[in-house]
């Protein structure tokens, strides 16, 4: 009983370990890329406050908006729910539908 307990532990580790990611400033995806290359824009959330968003056709990408005290970004930019700026471009990969 303890091999398999053994063998369950080690798969379900290389199975962790399999997920870990340690560069995310890149897109692995079929036209890889750093992601300083994409384009951002603002998505207001229902609240009024600001998060980046940008959209790479299969993938998207959002966090929050925060000025340099760590504390969220509520500019006005757009309605609450409305996402505005360039945010699709950067990629040549078209939306999903």
């Amino acid at each position: 009983m303890k091999l398999i307990k053994g063998i369950a532990l080690l798969a379900a580790m290389g199975g962790l370990a399999a997920c870990e990611i340690s560069d995310k400033t890149v897109d692995r995806g079929i036209d890889s890329k750093d992601l300083s290359n994409l384009k951002a824009g603002i998505w207001v959330d229902p609240q009024g406050c600001d998060h980046w968003i940008i959209d790479d056709g299969l993938e998207g990408y959002l966090s929050q908006r925060l000025d340099r005290n760590g504390k969220p970004v509520c500019s006005g930019a757009a309605p609450p729910g409305v996402a505005t700026g360039p945010f699709k471009k950067g990629s040549n990969i078209v939306d999903a539908l």
